[in-house]
């Protein structure tokens, strides 16, 4: 078969190492991929947002199936374009991808079906959000309606942060349009845990569980990023709590997004808290997780191809799915300065012979060598049969990684070892 990704990522470059396992791909294009993932598909320079050139590629080089992995891209309908010429696509609608692309959406829709999660109120109107913060409980989550590559939520921990973080969302337009509606919610507490799942709207099949370290520096420091790194399985995340989330959350969501016409087909991500009240939704995306995926599908023992098109086809089934019984870490190696000013162009030399895998995000080719070309540069993910094993192999493998002006956290993992220490 020849396949198509949609996206140019560490998560793109972690889904088409796992799909180049399956026998029957032949061929995997990526669109646009980058400098890392040229060494496992062919990269064409077409940007992840360009519907129509998407679908002409797609067209005149007979794809027969396509993943679009980025939010942007399904929240605009890539796979609705994809599927009208007839090519099958892994990846929601756009009428499901909504679940991502609207916080205000996906809050509703969990009020309206009694789906777990923090209070909330919904504002259009700049004035009426200050006046509420003036006087609400902190402290207090701000969200940005809708997408802004992961980074549209404000922890607001005293009042004038909350003051300062309204007026950056909706009157300075820190995040665009994102922020021209805005969720203003309770902050809760307990251990963050990611569940990937598989659905096709029939089923819901939840992936092994992650913790994500969002905090660029050591200890939980310095702003949020994208991830600077993580770990599977999360130690949290008990069987007596994910029969609890597949009960009161999975299950509910699918039919909650069934019941609204807007079946989800695809990768359906629940960021959860656990909270002394028990577990709570703080986030859906309508995709895989970057970095959740680059410890999440090294430890799936199944095709994922043939579970993307069973997805796709709504014959999804159990037996699809299979991880295996160990631990995986992936620390991001990351450009200095990222999450904010930071420079790129600086040569990427990665180790032979490590017991670890390397899943490029950004980076270029450029007369021969591999440069860095973007904020998280790239993530070294490593598998073993004990968490303490597979920190000590990720971390081996990154300190010898030359990116001069490379960074990365010293302490991916630190919780979830005082966790299993409990």
């Amino acid at each position: 078969m020849k396949i198509m990704v949609v996206g140019g990522g560490g998560r793109e470059h972690a889904i088409i190492k796992a799909l180049k396992k399956s026998p029957k791909a032949e061929k995997i294009y990526a669109l646009p991929g980058n400098g890392g993932i040229a060494a496992d598909a062919e990269c064409v320079a077409i940007g992840a947002k360009d519907i129509d050139k998407i679908v002409e590629f797609a067209k005149s080089n007979a794809i027969d199936f396509a993943v679009v992995a980025p939010d942007d891209p399904l929240v605009l309908g890539a796979v609705d374009a994809l599927e009208e010429i007839g090519i099958p696509c892994f990846g929601p609608r756009k009428n499901a991808a909504i679940i991502e692309g609207s916080k205000v959406f996906s809050k509703n829709l969990m009020k309206k079906y009694n789906i777990p999660t923090a209070e909330y109120e919904v504002f259009e109107s700049s004035e009426d959000a200050l006046k509420y913060v003036e006087s609400c409980k902190i402290p207090v989550v701000i969200k940005a309606d809708g997408l802004a590559l992961g980074k549209g939520v404000i922890i607001a921990m005293t009042r004038e942060e909350a003051v300062d973080a309204v007026k950056s969302i909706m009157l300075e337009k820190a995040f665009g349009e994102s922020g021209s509606k805005i969720v203003v919610e309770e902050f809760l507490t307990g251990p963050e845990v990611s569940v990937l799942s598989f659905t096709d709207g029939n089923v819901v099949i939840p992936m092994i569980s992650s913790m994500d370290h969002k905090r660029a520096g050591d200890n939980d420091t310095g702003l949020n990023t994208g991830g600077m790194g993580t770990v599977a399985p999360n130690p949290y995340y008990t069987d007596a709590i994910a029969a609890e989330c597949m009960e009161k959350i999975f299950i509910h969501t699918m039919n909650a997004m069934n019941a609204e016409g807007r079946t989800f087909k695809g990768c359906l991500y629940f960021g959860l808290m656990l909270t002394p009240d028990g577990p709570k939704v703080i986030e859906y995306n309508c995709r895989f997780g970057d970095p959740e995926t680059q410890v999440v599908l090294p430890l799936l023992e199944t095709d994922l191809l043939e579970i993307m098109i069973a997805t796709s086809k709504g014959e999804l089934k159990e037996d699809l799915v299979k991880f295996g019984n160990k631990h995986a870490c992936c620390v991001i190696t990351a450009s200095k300065g990222y999450p904010q000013k930071y420079e790129s162009g600086f040569e990427i030399t990665l180790p032979q012979g490590t017991d670890a895998d390397f899943y490029v995000a950004g980076a270029k080719l450029e007369g021969g060598k591999l440069l860095s070309a973007g904020g998280r540069v790239l993530g070294t993910t490593a598998i073993a049969d004990t968490l303490e094993e597979a920190i000590e192999k990720a971390y081996t493998a990154t300190k010898q990684i030359k990116l001069e002006n490379g960074y990365y956290r010293n302490d991916i993992g630190q919780r979830a070892r005082l966790a299993l220490k409990k």
